[in-house]
C-alpha cells in the first residue's frame, strides 16, 4: 500500500510508463528553463520558446496529477491489501 503522495510519484514512475516519459519530459523542460533563465538576454524566438515550455510544462504536470489522483483513489478504494 502505498502511504503518501511521495510514495506514490516513486511508484509510479517506477512502473507506469506513461508517468514515466511525462516526468522526464518535464524534467527536460525545467533544465531548457533554466538554461534560457541564465542568459542575460533572451531574443525574441528564446522568449516565444520560454513562453511555449511554460505552457508545455503545465500541460504536462496536469496530466502527472491527473495520473496520481487516478492511482490515489484507486488504492483508497481498494483497502488495505494483505
Amino acid at each position: 500500500m502505498v502511504h503518501s503522495h511521495e510514495d506514490l510519484k516513486r511508484e509510479l514512475a517506477e512502473s507506469h510508463d506513461e508517468y514515466r516519459r511525462l516526468s522526464q519530459e518535464h524534467r527536460s523542460c525545467e533544465s531548457r528553463l533554466r538554461e534560457l533563465q541564465g542568459k542575460a538576454v533572451l531574443n525574441e524566438s528564446e522568449r516565444i520558446e520560454t513562453i511555449n515550455i511554460k505552457k508545455q510544462k503545465l500541460q504536462i504536470k496536469d496530466r502527472m496529477e491527473s495520473i496520481l489522483r487516478e492511482h490515489a483513489e484507486r488504492e483508497a478504494g481498494a483497502g488495505p491489501r494483505h
